[in-house]
């Protein structure tokens, strides 16, 4: 009687189902994005442990974007025969494995094809969690089961980056690394053991071939316009980070890692300022939203040439809550002017998460050539560039046809 139910009107809050289901999409988002950036703080100990350049230490962050970003086109689309359940699973498992691999790898190439692995390993769990909540989340609890959902990724996200940049100062980028993926392996065993199974996906024979990819999706300007802004502001963002990591480890500031890895405790401005952007949409507009985002943006990097440390970090912040300003508000139309433009909105979704994983490591890569040649002035023209091109493009959203969905 009561799986009947389920599967008429999904979990709610206060079911058991509901609150493991919560936990364990909390502890799936939480392990997948500490993971994917977990050696940005790390990059000067790559250098030295490698003997690689500044550019090259970036790849070790760029190459996991990367497959995370190629794998999102067909992660989607083969969890409708997969099954959802069984591919974050997997997804989450595998994602730990490539990290504990990561700590004993003997080269440097090998590091790079482990974290490129560890990327495409990572796909199964952003492609999919939401659909997922859909399925077996009832209606009117989609907003706060997603909630969680985002909430971990975004605690990851920040506590990857600490974590790693602490642990490395009592024992090097091996332990960190090694400590992160002990974080990713409690999580696993979460997800494994917590996560229900699907109870409402009904599993098809293939995908068919028009269902991994519509050139639609490539058809309207402004999502061709979206995805740009995706890839140009996630690309600075990223940049920026990976430069700042070396500013900070050096003279005059000579902050350890862990100590380094402290401003990016500046992410939490970022989920308010993804909240407070989403709320101004709805008033006045996506329109008049991301633009003034952008410019956000530009502020908080030329805060950032100042030499005081307390200006760098405020400039950080700044630059911070205009980019998830932006992200936030881009995000989400995406799928309203695909909706509205009689285009696949899974489709056009996952093709902005491929152009802002893209975005994030060819651009994000750059920051290393940027900061051997120009320093940290260098690192600042290639992210207030890029930031300076999401702002046109958003300018440009604002000739598209209104009213589709704009």
């Amino acid at each position: 009687m009561h799986q009947s139910v389920v599967r008429q009107t999904g979990y709610l809050p206060g079911d058991p189902e509901y609150r493991k289901l919560s936990v364990a999409l909390f502890a799936a988002g939480l392990a997948t994005f500490a993971l994917l950036y977990s050696t940005q703080p790390l990059l000067p100990q790559l250098v030295d442990a490698f003997h690689v350049s500044p550019s090259q230490s970036a790849f070790s962050v760029s190459f996991a974007t990367f497959g995370l970003g190629l794998a999102l086109l067909v992660a989607g689309p083969a969890s409708e025969v997969l099954g959802r359940t069984n591919l974050m699973r997997w997804s989450v498992a595998a994602t730990t494995g490539f990290a504990l691999l990561s700590a004993f790898a003997p080269t440097w190439h090998t590091l790079l094809a482990l974290r490129g692995l560890q990327g495409i390993a990572m796909a199964g769990l952003p492609a999919v969690a939401m659909a997922y909540l859909r399925e077996e989340v009832h209606q009117d609890s989609h907003a706060r089961a997603s909630g969680l959902y985002i909430a971990g990724t975004a605690v990851g996200g920040m506590a990857g980056r600490l974590i790693a940049g602490g642990l490395s100062d009592l024992g090097g980028w091996r332990f960190a690394t090694a400590g992160i993926a002990a974080v990713g392996v409690l999580c696993a065993a979460v997800v494994w053991l917590l996560l229900p199974a699907s109870r409402n996906f009904r599993p098809s024979p293939a995908p068919r071939r028009r269902d991994l990819f519509s050139v639609q999706v490539l058809k309207d300007p402004a999502l061709l316009a979206l995805y740009g802004i995706a890839a140009t502001a996630v690309g600075a963002f990223v940049a920026v980070y990976n430069g700042a990591v070396f500013r900070l480890s050096g003279s005059p500031y000579q902050l350890s890692a862990g100590a380094a890895g402290l401003v990016f405790c500046v992410y939490l401005l970022g989920s308010a300022g993804s909240a407070t952007a989403g709320t101004l949409a709805d008033r006045y507009g996506r329109r008049a939203v991301v633009p003034i985002g952008c410019l956000i943006t530009l502020a908080g990097v030329a805060i950032t040439l100042a030499a005081p440390l307390p200006l760098i970090v405020l400039g950080l912040a700044v630059m911070t809550a205009g980019f998830f300003a932006v992200h936030g508000v881009a995000s989400g139309w995406v799928p309203a002017r695909a909706h509205a433009s009689g285009v696949g909105t899974g489709q056009a979704s996952s093709m902005y998460l491929f152009s802002f994983y893209l975005g994030s490591s060819v651009f994000g890569g750059l920051a290393g050539t940027a900061w051997s040649h120009g320093g940290w002035t260098g690192v600042a023209l290639e992210a207030g560039a890029l930031f300076t091109i999401s702002l046109v493009l958003s300018v440009l959203l604002k000739q598209t046809n209104a009213k589709l969905a704009g």
